[in-house]
């Protein structure tokens, strides 16, 4: 095997528990999370105490037990309904049956709000000398209890609003997890496909040298076979190789070839050494010199010719393959119907969707080529 070188190679997930989490910079840098229960009842706890300043001071005891019962009993509405709508997702809609119920209960919560702030003997400021009974004309008066109204709606449709984009993000994720599992477990797929396809064949060549009474041949191609293997049994997931390796590969397949072809099989390869750390999906190559290998030169009776090439321009990684085969075995070939050229196809649809091209097409002075151009990435990028 003759070989001209002149490289001489996809929200942030949402939180699954229960408890209404924030997390920011600081969470995920210190692992600080704060319960979103938390910081809620800290607003009412402030609000509390700024209403308990707001009627006489924070120290006078009866003021700061109005602000409590006033602010701490939508904190503790609000933290229920948040529970509740996690348990039964319904409860946080906006369907016109949610809405009726939640106006029902919202009616029976202002009514036992109002009572529990009269029961308990709070009045406004300045009100020393009122009876209950005018105290209690005043907190159920229809302003009064049109703001409780009001409130409980204000902290339903928060609630619902907050309910309906966590679960939206949980679906987006969901979604985004099963499409690539499906597009993992279908590029693994298509590598099973070519594996066992490339095997398949030079198990056989192997044979064939066996019966022949070429051994010794046969024990080297063995020895490519196994180095080859070695390779490919390391990957447990289907990925891109630096395209040193992928020549690699190709250098141990052409010399299983070459036990077989002997003198019928020449090689040139160019690969410019700024393209040997550029990205390539594993048995990119293989699969199309095979091609050229089995449907060219073995239809040759004389010797034949595959050159290889592989150059980076720029941000792109153009790649050739084409040999002296008879174009006429190969008009079939140019749409790729082949389990390599179509193998090759899906699989760099799935690495590079809509940033690939590829040819596959007879020459007009004979032989076949197929080009690729891809984008030229390393691991460092």
């Amino acid at each position: 095997m003759e070989m001209s070188s002149s490289m001489a190679t996809d929200a942030v997930a949402p939180r699954s528990d229960s408890s209404m989490a924030l997390s920011g910079p600081a969470g995920r840098s210190g692992g600080l999370r704060l319960s979103g229960h938390f910081v809620l009842f800290g607003v009412a706890t402030g609000l509390a105490l700024a209403t308990a300043s707001e009627c006489q001071s924070v120290t006078h005891i009866p003021s700061l037990m109005y602000g409590a019962v006033l602010w701490l009993w939508w904190a503790v509405i609000a933290s229920a309904m948040w529970k509740l709508s996690q348990w039964v997702p319904e409860i946080a809609s906006f369907s016109a049956k949610m809405i009726v119920a939640h106006l029902a209960v919202g009616s029976v919560l202002a009514f036992i709000h109002l009572v529990l702030l009269w029961a308990l003997g709070f009045t406004p400021a300045g009100w020393g000398n009122e009876t209950p009974a005018s105290v209690w004309r005043y907190l159920m008066s229809p302003n009064r209890f049109g703001i409780e109204i009001l409130v409980y709606g204000f902290v339903f449709s928060i609630i619902a609003i907050a309910q309906y984009q966590f679960r939206a993000q949980r679906e987006e994720m969901r979604s985004l997890d099963l499409e690539r599992q499906l597009s993992a477990a279908h590029l693994r797929a298509l590598q099973m496909q070519l594996e066992p396809h490339f095997l398949f064949n030079t198990l056989n060549a192997i044979t064939t040298l066996v019966e022949l009474g070429r051994p010794q041949e046969a024990v080297e191609m063995l020895g490519y076979l196994n180095a080859i293997l070695k390779t490919t049994l390391q990957r447990t997931t289907p990925e891109r190789v630096p395209l040193a390796k992928e020549i690699e590969l190709v250098e141990n397949y052409l010399a299983i070839e070459q036990v077989r072809f002997a003198d019928r099989l020449r090689l040139e390869l160019k690969v410019d050494p700024g393209a040997l750390d550029g990205l390539v999906p594993c048995f990119l190559l293989q699969p199309i010199v095979e091609n050229a290998i089995r449907h060219g030169i073995a239809e040759c009776e004389n010797e034949g010719l595959i050159e290889a090439s592989a150059i980076r321009e720029g941000g792109l990684l153009r790649l050739r393959v084409c040999d002296t085969g008879s174009a006429a075995t190969r008009r079939d070939q140019t749409e790729g119907h082949g389990i390599g050229l179509k193998n090759t196809r899906e699989r760099l649809a799935h690495f590079y969707p809509d940033r690939f091209a590829m040819t596959a097409a007879a020459l007009d002075a004979g032989g076949f080529e197929v080009a690729i151009t891809i984008p030229y990435e390393t691991l460092h990028r």
